[in-house]
């Protein structure tokens, strides 16, 4: 299995592109998902949150108020700084639960949608490909502004708040522009999936990894070789 990951700005369109995997029957483990799981209402995350910024950012429904804890947060780098302690680490752990359970399911290979793959760092020495879903400034801003009901003064905060598009595009393998019509973008998306399903990367990753647990079989043997430690047994005695 190999693993491919999918990012790029706030509102920059990296949904649409994950739904094309999905169509085409690739796994995807999508960062914000889980991110909004583990804030629900009695989770662990939830109940750090509210100690560290205070029942203001709650709803009458108990559940955190998104907009609120924005405002907070991207105002205030040392916020951000400590929301980003409460949080990443649960989320790195439940992506790593996800990618585990499909290498054991056999998948030939999984997307990870990660909007903050190069702020963080996660996996990024397991990712065989980096997809860049890119747009034009003005249209990733009022694409955000629409679609999470902000002002533009909040709506940039946001985008400020993380690295520049230029600079995660030329980190990538891939860069699909979505500044124009959907249909686009996800025929761009489609063509990527094809040439990927079609590598045979999959089989290499297996290779190696065989070889790996290989060598290690052959040290242990070799240690038991010099040491004696494992028990001898005897198989044809199992059969009298």
């Amino acid at each position: 299995m190999f693993i491919v990951a999918i990012t790029g700005g706030i509102a920059s369109g990296k949904s649409t592109v994950s739904r094309v995997f999905q169509r085409n029957g690739i796994p995807v483990v999508d960062a914000d998902e889980i991110a909004r799981e583990i804030v629900k209402p009695g989770k662990r995350c939830w109940h750090k949150i509210r100690k560290e910024f205070g029942d203001a950012i709650l709803l009458p429904t108990r559940e955190i108020n998104r907009a609120a804890l924005g405002r907070t947060v991207f105002e205030n780098k040392e916020l951000r700084g400590r929301l980003n302690m409460i949080t990443h680490p649960t989320i790195h752990r439940t992506i790593i639960f996800h990618v585990i359970k499909h290498l054991l399911s056999g998948k030939q290979w999984i997307v990870l949608d990660l909007p903050l793959l190069f702020e963080t760092g996660i996996l990024m020495d397991l990712i065989y490909k980096i997809i860049c879903v890119t747009c034009d400034p003005e249209t990733q801003l009022q694409r955000l502004i629409a679609r999470n009901e902000l002002s533009e003064e909040d709506a940039r905060l946001r985008v400020n708040s993380q690295m520049p598009l230029e600079k995660k595009c030329e980190k990538s393998n891939f860069v699909i522009d979505n500044s124009g019509s959907i249909e686009d973008t996800e025929e761009a998306a489609l063509k990527i999936c094809n040439m990927l399903t079609e590598s045979n990367q999959h089989w290499r990753n297996r290779l190696t990894f065989l070889g790996f647990v290989f060598a290690i079989l052959f040290f242990i043997y070799y240690l038991n070789k010099i040491f004696n430690f494992l028990p001898e047994i005897n198989i044809a005695s199992r059969w009298k």
